[in-house]
């Protein structure tokens, strides 16, 4: 039985996923096809896998899954984030315009200067708290809408149900990133986004051990044009790596909760640090869009970013962290720091990462799921020297 049909909440389907056990052996384990290719029974006979690049059984399994999740039609896994990113883009046609976040992962950045620019697309950034700014900046030929939401790494909150409501009445679709949030705490297509896309790497994957992408779809027709660009450009999860997934998101529930619960605790207590400027959390009671958060949010997730008020303190807290990791990534079971002006966004002109705040004192933090005072205390070791 198609266990996501089943009556039940997000935290039991990721446990037990879309079919939830091998049907040919009963596996519990779904088991892992690694095969490149399948046996056809007999001329024109197949047993509906010709090829993994087309469709494999462990990664059907996951895109599954993960369209389950995400209230979707089909779903869809690549090799890594960036994969899922421009196969979308690859929805365009030469000419066409997109509007992006103006706060976004600086790899998304890259592929809006480079790729878009090569195949004939061109980009605005904008900010899309703002609904005025987008209308402001919509083009006639503007077709696609990239929202981050929160943004990495400024926490920034969009109101997705009205930028796609926006977007639709004008002909274009909306793609969300939901890579910080994961389905457990938002739904992107639930508030009327056309595509939803992750990292896969990060919260679902959750172990920092492998690469993953993924894509989602709303709508039938543009799960058929998503396929095409997918089997065709070949971008796809390897079986092992679909695997890892599967057994990644069987603890994302159990994970997000403990990560959000450790991510206050750490809030609360950067809020008070005299070595804080300035705190960027969606879950702070000041933030100034908690409130739309919570309209579309069930969570504030375990992201956070902080300015510090001396800048030569930043060496220092990374050379002593010792709890925390100082690395790039985000969204595992360990908790990292990251120095965004030199790691994350690198490829974001200075002009943006000065608008943004994105400066020379800011480092991010993807809260882990160790204890949040052992956590507390090694950031106090780190900003102290003691």
């Amino acid at each position: 039985m198609d266990k996501g049909k089943l009556d039940c909440s997000l935290e039991t389907r990721v446990v037990h996923g879309s079919q939830g056990f091998d049907p040919v052996t009963g596996a519990v384990s779904f088991p892992i096809y690694q095969t490149a290719t399948f046996r056809h029974p007999g001329l024109g006979k197949s047993t509906g896998f010709d090829y993994t690049r087309q469709d494999n059984p462990t990664r059907k399994e996951l895109e599954e899954t993960m369209a389950i999740l995400e209230s979707g039609k089909r779903g869809f896994a690549f090799s890594t984030g960036m994969a899922s990113i421009t196969a979308c883009l690859d929805l365009l046609s030469f000419g066409d315009h997109v509007l992006y976040s103006e706060d976004l992962y600086g790899g998304t950045y890259r592929v809006a200067e480079t790729t878009c620019a090569r195949h004939g697309l061109s980009f605005n950034l904008v900010d899309t708290r703002s609904l005025s700014a987008v209308e402001a900046a919509w083009k006639p030929s503007t077709k696609a809408l990239v929202i981050e939401s929160p943004s990495n790494p400024m926490s920034r909150v969009s109101d997705i149900r009205a930028l796609s409501a926006l977007a639709h009445t004008r002909g274009a679709i909306v793609i969300v990133d939901n890579t910080f949030l994961t389905p457990l705490l938002q739904r992107p297509l639930e508030l009327g986004a056309d595509i939803v896309i992750h990292s896969g790497t990060k919260f679902l994957a959750g172990h920092n051990d492998t690469l993953a992408g993924f894509a989602v779809v709303a709508d039938t027709s543009l799960g058929e044009r998503l396929f095409e660009i997918q089997r065709t450009t070949g971008g796809v999860l390897a079986p092992f790596d679909s695997w890892l997934l599967l057994r990644g998101i069987k603890t994302l529930a159990v994970r997000v909760e403990k990560q959000e619960r450790n991510a206050h605790a750490i809030a609360t207590w950067l809020a008070k640090r005299p070595e804080v400027a300035a705190l960027h959390y969606a879950g702070s009671p000041d933030h100034p869009q908690r409130a739309l958060s919570e309209s579309q949010s069930s969570g504030f997730g375990s992201m956070m970013a902080f300015t510090l008020r001396d800048k030569e303190l930043v060496g220092p807290i990374l050379e002593r962290v010792r709890v925390i990791t100082y690395a790039e990534s985000l969204g595992g079971v360990e908790s990292l720091i990251t120095y965004p002006i030199l790691q994350t966004h690198a490829s974001t002109p200075k002009e943006l990462r000065d608008r943004l705040g994105v400066d020379e004192g800011l480092l991010r933090l993807s809260v882990g799921i160790e204890a949040a005072a052992d956590l507390i205390a090694d950031l106090e070791q780190a900003f102290t020297g003691r």
